[in-house]
């Protein structure tokens, strides 16, 4: 993958097996999910976040790791049941919270959202995506491996002029 938005392919080590992919949301700082975002609507709340009043909700969230409390598994889980969570969440560091909702909401509500590991150079790399918006999509897969796939940009077709 290069920084140019030509599509790639990104390893990764899947913490929680799924498929998804929507628009990267690489957050500047931690989110805790229980404080920090809305469980009924996947806004982030937490005031003194830079991303505050941003949806999570179908996204791919891109963060080094996260912050607070071991309730935010239960609000992961419940905003996946909802529909109003992430689409996938990469981290670059392993965080038994966030796996225990991603596995939770697999469990009780049949909803599979993969959750992913990439290493420093892979996290630098997706946000320097120059852009707007890009879509990724995450595979994780139950053998532990995960890949996580920039889209190219959309070309609009040309059409021939009718004269």
């Amino acid at each position: 993958m290069t920084a140019s938005g030509t599509e790639g392919e990104l390893a990764a080590a899947a913490l929680c097996p799924g498929v998804g992919s929507g628009q990267l949301l690489p957050l500047d700082e931690p989110l805790s999910f229980w404080g920090g975002t809305d469980r009924r609507t996947g806004m982030i709340i937490d005031a003194h976040h830079p991303q505050h009043g941003t949806s999570i909700a179908g996204r791919v969230l891109l963060m080094d790791a996260t912050r607070g409390s071991s309730s935010s598994s239960s609000v992961l889980a419940e905003q996946l049941r909802a529909g109003v969570g992430p689409a996938a969440i990469l981290l670059t560091a392993r965080d038994a919270i966030v796996a225990l909702g991603a596995l939770a909401a697999a469990e009780l509500y049949g909803t599979a959202m993969p959750l992913a590991m990439l290493d420093a150079g892979a996290s630098a790399t997706l946000r320097t995506v120059a852009g707007p918006m890009p879509i990724v999509s995450v595979t994780a897969r139950a053998d532990g491996t995960a890949a996580v796939v920039l889209q190219p940009p959309s070309i609009p077709r040309q059409t021939k002029d009718p004269s």
